[in-house]
């Protein structure tokens, strides 16, 4: 199968995740703008993954390239950058367990959903605005939460003044907004696909 340039930025995009996975375990020393060495690699990596997911989807439209190749593997590659990236931040102490665990939950549903309507005659169901503000809050948040040299919440315990405190209010804000457009994005796949589960 020979791949187009936005199937090829997919698959850089999901190469470069376990390559973000590594750098916590490297031990990096020094900083770069007072952001630790780790943040700092963690954060471009992020970026640039972040960037060719509306690349690669506005190259193949623009060149009508879309693939069905490309439909799966988009969306998948967009799931698995999220949730490592999410992981990650648990594990380093950034953000609660509870976050990612949402987000899990909501796309195994949506994917259960999809499962069931291509054995049902391959019905779409399409991308709501939840599902929109879902993806661009989680991106942003996530830029913001390795950024931010204090974890999720810390900004309401009183502890942070000036721009430390401006920044955690941010990330933290988007965060949660995220959560939110998560949890009605799932119940808008639950409520548009439920004649799916009827026989």
């Amino acid at each position: 199968m020979k791949l187009n340039l936005a199937n090829k930025l997919t698959i850089f995009r999901i190469i470069l995740v376990p390559l973000m996975v590594i750098i916590p375990y490297l031990n990096l020393q020094g900083d770069f703008f007072s952001l630790p060495y780790t943040y700092f690699w963690m954060e471009l990596i992020f970026i640039v993954a972040s960037i060719t997911d509306k690349l690669d989807g506005y190259i193949a439209r623009s060149r009508n390239q879309v693939t069905t190749f490309g439909k799966f593997l988009d969306p998948l590659a967009d799931k698995i950058l999220v949730l490592a990236a999410m992981i990650l931040l648990v594990e380093l102490g950034k953000i609660p367990a509870w976050i990612p665990v949402i987000v899990l939950a909501r796309e195994f549903i949506v994917s259960g959903y999809r499962l069931i309507a291509v054995e049902k005659g391959g019905k779409v169901i399409a991308a709501s605005i939840w599902g929109k503000l879902k993806t661009a809050t989680q991106m942003l948040a996530i830029i913001l939460v390795i950024f931010d040299s204090n974890p999720f919440a810390e900004c309401f315990k009183g502890t942070l003044t000036g721009v430390e405190f401006v920044l955690n209010v941010i990330a933290t804000i988007l965060l949660l907004i995220s959560v939110v457009a998560t949890i009605f994005s799932g119940i808008d796949y639950l409520k548009n696909g439920k004649e799916l589960l009827k026989d």
